[in-house]
Parts: C-alpha cells; sequence; structure tokens
C-alpha cells in the first residue's frame, strides 16, 4: 500500500511541494470519483400512467459525463491523531490501494488554540480537542466536500462519524467552537 506525507513535500527546498501535494490530492479525488459504479441510486419503478406520458415525450439530451459524476464523493477516513479542536490529521482511501495520509480541518468553525494567549482560551481548546477526539472515536469516520484549505499542507472536508453526520455542526452545538466563513478570525481571550 502506498502512502504520500504531504509534510514531506512542503518542505522549503522542494520549491512549490504544497502545490504538488495539493494537485497530487485533487487528482486522487477526481479519479476516486469516477469509480464509484454502486453510489448512483437506482431509478424509482414508473406508475403505470406516468410510463405512457415518457413514451410520447421528447428524449432528453445526453448529459456531459463531467455532470453525470458524483460531484460530493465520501472518502473513509483513518483518524492517526487529533491537533486541536478542528484539525486532525487522517489516512485517507482516495483510491483503492492508495491512501493519502494529510492533516484535515473541519469546515465552517474554529475551534480555540492550543497555543493560547490567555489561560481561558486554553480552557476552551483542550475542551474542544476533547471534544473532537470523542466525536470521532465514534468510527467510520468519513471526509466529504473536500477542498484545499487557505493555509498549505492540509485541506478543508466535511466531516462524518457512524453516529454523527456532520462533526462542524456538533462541535457548534455544543458550545467548542463558532462559525467561521474564513475571514480573519476573533479572540477567544
Amino acid at each position: 500500500m502506498r502512502h504520500l506525507f504531504f509534510t514531506a513535500l512542503a518542505h522549503s527546498r522542494r520549491g512549490n511541494g504544497v502545490i504538488v501535494a495539493a494537485a497530487i490530492f485533487a487528482l486522487g479525488l477526481a479519479a476516486g470519483a469516477m469509480v464509484r459504479p454502486a453510489a448512483a441510486p437506482l431509478p424509482a419503478p414508473i406508475e403505470p400512467a406516468l410510463a405512457a406520458a415518457a413514451v410520447s415525450a421528447p428524449a432528453a439530451p445526453t448529459m456531459p459525463i463531467a455532470h453525470r459524476l458524483d460531484s460530493a464523493p465520501v472518502y473513509p477516513a483513518e483518524v492517526l491523531r487529533i491537533i486541536d479542536g478542528d484539525t486532525f490529521e487522517a489516512r485517507v482511501r482516495v483510491w483503492p490501494g492508495l491512501d493519502v495520509d494529510t492533516k484535515v480541518r473541519l469546515r465552517d468553525i474554529d475551534a480555540a488554540e492550543l497555543h493560547a494567549r490567555c489561560a481561558d482560551e486554553l480552557t476552551k481548546a483542550q475542551a474542544a480537542r476533547t471534544a473532537l477526539e470523542t466525536i470521532l472515536a465514534d468510527g467510520d469516520v468519513a471526509i466529504s466536500r473536500v477542498g484545499v484549505d487557505k493555509y498549505g499542507g492540509r485541506v478543508d472536508a466535511t466531516v462524518s462519524t457512524r453516529s454523527t453526520p456532520d462533526v462542524s455542526a456538533a462541535l457548534l452545538s455544543g458550545g467548542f467552537a463558532r462559525s467561521y466563513g474564513g475571514g480573519k478570525r476573533g479572540t477567544w481571550c
């Protein structure tokens, strides 16, 4: 089994390693989206009255292949370690036999930082990290809606587990994080 380590590519002597790593990850995600034959739901049975109307209707144009692909593939992920309340490191299966080790940042939230500026922020950061660790320990971790994070070396994704369909929403509702849209982050102190 092959493992790619993005942090090894991000070394300054290797030029644009982060860009290369992001491109490899994106290609793996795109390739994985094309090899999902069981992902498409079966068509619902047609009512007899509607079937007669469909026979007389003109045929719809064939949809381009780019629109037929699953636009939101889901990738299984093995959690390697929890970094803080909104980021963890995972081994993501992007293709059969190809896993990618990367840092995953939870989409749309911000948790307090462990490199705290005050004691209150440190307390909140430790609580958020523990909450994320508890949620991810549930198992069957998967990532979807994967994008490149604004900081190099990690991806931005929606994360789910066996019993938590949206980990970001769970942390928000538990008071361990706040909404974040990518702009300047506020202080926790």
